[in-house]
């Protein structure tokens, strides 16, 4: 197992990854956001497929917790849009260079970003469903972070419902997106060996989440998760343009 990546880039992937799901089980999004503009500066082989593999177990472990706030009205829309997105970031992934995906993942962490510091007030419907689910679709397929668009259309509901609702679009658009790089051939063995070696990161992140949920203070934790998201996009930036020269 450990042919597909070295000890050390493992440990620190795992702690990207810890840290990563740590935020999505105690604001409902985040694992992707966090550690996708790392991962991909430790090992680009991490993104998108492992990360998207993450996403549907601590997706699946919210769920669970959640499952009694659930109102599942209108995310088959989103689920629909889903396809088409995926397929055009697919399309993406197939034909650019490293350095270019880089900096896609970073404009996408950007353009997170911007979306999660101003609320936008969109009326949630057929059409905005089906958009917010393109627009995952195309982000979740070249960088694993689907959750944006999605979090920006649910963001009225209440935080249990807002988690529950999200982790069941993950569920479901996770495995959509693995069906798509399958059969792009973007998706090998390799990846889910990566996904099984950082999975216990994962439950470790879910698990002391579970500890914390309550005591901590969600605006700030949101917070600081935006500003390690934007240096990691900046680093990103700068990397994959000094790639380029």
């Amino acid at each position: 197992m450990f042919a597909v990546i070295d000890p050390q880039t493992l440990v620190l992937a795992s702690v990207i990854v810890f840290f990563g799901a740590l935020t999505q089980s105690l604001i409902g999004f985040g694992l992707a956001v966090v550690a996708s503009p790392l991962l991909y500066i430790v090992d680009p082989e991490l993104v998108p497929a492992p990360v998207i593999a993450m996403g549907f177990s601590i997706a699946l472990l919210t769920l669970l917790r959640e499952r009694g706030h659930l109102e599942f009205n209108g995310l088959q829309y989103a689920l629909l849009g889903r396809v088409p997105g995926g397929l055009i970031g697919a399309s993406l992934l197939l034909f650019a260079p490293q350095p270019i995906l880089g900096l896609a993942i970073a404009l996408i962490v950007a353009i997170a970003v911007v979306f999660s510091l101003y609320k936008f007030t969109l009326p949630v419907n057929k059409a905005t469903l089906f958009g917010a689910g393109v627009v995952s679709g195309i982000f979740g397929n070249i960088a694993a972070i689907g959750g944006p668009p999605m979090a920006i259309l649910l963001a009225g509901k209440d935080a249990s419902k807002f988690r529950a609702a999200l982790s069941a679009f993950f569920i479901f658009s996770s495995a959509i997106a693995l069906a798509i790089l399958g059969v792009t051939g973007l998706l090998e063995l390799k990846h889910l060996w990566l996904s099984l070696m950082l999975l216990p990161s994962v439950l470790f992140g879910y698990v002391v989440a579970g500890k914390l949920v309550n005591r901590v203070d969600k605006q700030k934790t949101k917070i600081g998760t935006l500003i390690l998201c934007s240096i990691s996009a900046i680093v990103l930036t700068v990397k994959s343009i000094f790639a380029l020269i």
